[in-house]
């Protein structure tokens, strides 16, 4: 088992990283990216399994790809702190000529960046065509994706997530963060989808659920079962509940931080409910 305190003093560092970042420049996302901090830290940190060297190719070794890229700050957080680039040049968060983009690109050559990400409802395409050029390879390393609930809404997913039960592809976990808010508002006002885990069944994936989303046992747990799944004929879908914003009492529960930057005195704020772990950049 992994020591879960390191774990749970990196995601404190990483939502103070999340929460410096944007307020630097008075841009971003940091509702979902916080409330997507303890996976992150989990899946670099635990679930994956990753080479020393970043490859483009990602011969032999876990994927990952984020849908809903506008979560960058704590997909760049993360990355950082697990050492595919200088912490320090969090500083250049959506800085002209930065590698560190408000949405992921490739062109900038971050290392850890897999894809460009932010037009909703591709990242399942992409994910899918990675699991399937594994397996075409022999490779029986597993590929990881992440959504938003609100990204379900776009039709390409269900495009995707049927063509992935009917070719077997059973080396994909693709998690939705189950927040239930989204930039307009919650999931359920803006266009209410039922039951998604109902949706994915009939779709004919395996669902995994994680009720508490920010825990980090749980998320560990969940994602260990949900592994334990893969190789069996169908696709993976881990149902991930977390709270929008969580770590900030401010910014929980809704979705009016989906894309808000802090001004000083919520960061102030923000900054003292998450106390320097690891030190700052």
């Amino acid at each position: 088992m992994p020591n879960t305190q390191k774990l749970k003093d990196l995601t404190t560092q990483v939502r103070r990283d999340i929460l410096r970042m944007v307020h630097k420049v008075n841009s971003g996302h940091p509702g979902g990216s916080l409330g997507c901090a303890e996976f992150f830290v989990s899946l670099y940190q635990d679930i994956m399994e990753t080479k020393d060297n970043f490859n483009m190719d990602g011969d032999g070794e876990d994927l990952f790809f984020l849908s809903n890229g506008h979560i960058s700050p704590v997909y760049y957080s993360v990355l950082a702190r697990s050492g595919y680039f200088p912490v320090d040049e969090l500083n250049t968060f959506r800085l002209i000529n930065s590698r560190l983009q408000g949405h992921p690109t490739t062109h900038e050559g971050l290392p850890g960046i897999r894809i460009a990400s932010g037009s909703l409802g591709q990242g399942m395409s992409v994910a899918i065509g990675a699991a399937q050029t594994k397996k075409l390879n022999n490779d029986d390393h597993l590929v990881y994706s992440l959504h938003g609930d609100g990204e379900l809404q776009e039709g390409q997913n269900w495009e995707a997530i049927m063509y992935a039960s009917a070719k077997k592809i059973d080396n994909l976990i693709s998690t939705i963060d189950l927040n239930g808010q989204q930039i307009d508002g919650s999931t359920d006002s803006v266009l209410p989808m039922g039951s998604i885990k109902g949706k994915f069944e009939a779709f004919g994936w395996t669902v995994v659920e994680i009720e508490e989303g920010n825990d980090i046992e749980a998320v560990l747990e969940g994602m260990a079962e949900a592994k334990s799944l893969t190789g069996k004929g169908k696709p993976i879908c881990v149902l991930l509940k977390t709270v929008m914003g969580n770590g900030v009492d401010f910014m929980m529960h809704t979705h009016a931080w989906h894309g808000k930057a802090p001004n000083d005195e919520q960061l102030k704020t923000g900054l003292s409910q998450n106390p320097e772990t690891l030190g700052d950049y």
